[in-house]
């Protein structure tokens, strides 16, 4: 069964950075795309930039924390699009904190958007992808540290490398519906979050990146608009780093 191009793509994030990318780029395939955000204004002028280049696009507002605004959400899109082909989990949030210095609620915010917020939103959205008996797509972003483990990052980590053991056993399950499910896992990227760092430590980070540089939202859509395609129908459970060379195990 082959994934159509002209199919819907749901992708969470995707007001900015990279599921701003990933929304676009799955756009210039001919793919109609539902993009997600909990600033939903970031997320209709996603769509809107993707509309005035020729695509076809819709913002929502969703809390991916929040288990009634997802299904509220997935009632919109199927209501207006159908169900989808194509799932992108791309949302997510940190902050940068010694693990003894925080706490029981900033795990939680943690735990909820970057790995729960997933689940929920898959849990959500796969019944119709599967009822339609055409295939398709799951992608989640993960992270590099969710791989290797990130100082700062203690609990980020964790809820990194719980999206791909998710991401490995959903594709057991569901490889036999011929929807495949694979996790990219962005080294340091340009993103505005990471603009908000100190100017030392992205100086730093390009030191040690054997490429020379941070990734940009583009380096992964372009990992993820393989995942998406007809061409990676028989790879699933796969783990893919885009890191310019930085993590290599």
């Amino acid at each position: 069964m082959t994934v159509s191009l002209d199919s819907l793509a749901v992708v969470t994030g995707g007001g900015a950075g990279i599921g701003r990318a990933i929304a676009a780029g799955l756009a210039q395939q001919g793919r109609t795309v539902a993009i997600l955000d909990i600033r939903e204004d970031l997320a209709r002028d996603t769509a809107t930039t993707i509309v005035e280049s020729g695509g076809k696009a819709e913002g929502f507002f969703v809390d991916i924390a929040d288990l009634d605004s997802v299904t509220a959400v997935r009632d919109q899109v199927e209501a207006r699009f159908g169900p989808c082909q194509v799932l992108v989990n791309n949302a997510g949030w940190e902050e940068i904190h010694r693990f003894m210095d925080t706490s029981s609620d900033f795990w939680q915010k943690i735990l909820g958007i970057n790995l729960l917020g997933p689940i929920a939103v898959t849990h959500a959205f796969l019944p119709a992808m599967i009822d339609a008996g055409s295939g398709g797509r799951v992608v989640n972003i993960s992270s590099d540290a969710g791989r290797v483990g990130s100082s700062g990052e203690v609990v980020y980590s964790g809820a990194k490398g719980g999206i791909i053991g998710f991401t490995k056993a959903l594709a057991r399950e569901i490889i036999r519906h011929e929807i495949t499910s694979n996790c990219v896992c962005p080294g340091p990227t340009d993103t505005p979050l990471l603009r908000d760092a100190p100017t030392k430590l992205t100086d730093a980070l390009k030191g040690v990146i054997p490429a020379r540089r941070l990734a940009q939202p583009e380096d992964i859509m372009n990992a993820v608009r393989f995942f998406a395609s007809p061409d990676s129908s028989y790879i699933t459970g796969q783990t893919l780093s885009v890191s310019g060379g930085l993590t290599m195990a």
